[in-house]
Formats: structure tokens, C-alpha cells, sequence
């Protein structure tokens, strides 16, 4: 495994947008950008659902690779499962230390 470098965002950058393959445009809270064994990945979640949150709801983070295509342009591409499972509880590992370096 590799080390973690982790950022976390102020809030003039908190909001990203993103365009799907149809041309659609959704805007996503970005929580954290997040290396995990030498790949970058993103830790996204809906900003509305956060403020309609029920107490006893859990926030849905969503988990994108970040890719380059043959111009050099990120891309996000959505990992394996087990992936996406492991930089999940990377991710929540970094919230429960805050001694962590990020």
C-alpha cells in the first residue's frame, strides 16, 4: 500500500461538476481527493442530501478514479467494487484521526 496523501477542500472549492456521457451536468460536493495505491480518487456526496440528512440517515459518498485520456484531460471513472470499498475506509479513517497528516 501506499503512502496517503489526502486534501481536503476550503470552501471556495467544495463544489465540483460533473458532465456524464449523455451531456448531463451534476454538481457534487467534493469531500477529498484521496491516494490510494499509486491512483488518485475523489470522495464526492450530493450537497442537498446532506442538508436533508435525517439524523439516522447515513451521507452516500461516491468514489471516482481519477484518469487521463489522450489529451491529458481528467477524467472519472468509477473503480472496481473492492476499490472503491478500500479508499472508502481510507477516507474514514483520516475523518476519525485528526492527528493525521492530510
Amino acid at each position: 500500500m501506499s503512502e496517503n496523501n489526502t486534501s481536503f477542500d476550503n470552501d471556495e472549492d467544495r463544489f465540483v461538476e460533473l458532465i456524464d456521457e449523455n451531456g448531463e451536468h451534476t454538481v457534487y460536493e467534493h469531500l477529498a481527493t484521496i491516494e490510494y495505491e499509486g491512483e488518485h480518487y475523489l470522495a464526492l456526496c450530493d450537497p442537498e442530501e446532506d442538508e436533508d440528512e435525517d439524523e439516522d440517515e447515513d451521507l452516500e459518498v461516491f468514489i471516482l478514479r481519477i484518469d487521463q485520456d489522450e489529451n491529458g484531460n481528467d477524467v472519472y471513472n468509477v473503480p472496481e467494487d473492492d476499490v472503491s470499498d478500500s479508499v472508502f475506509e481510507k477516507l474514514l479513517e483520516i475523518i476519525d484521526d485528526p492527528d493525521q497528516k492530510i
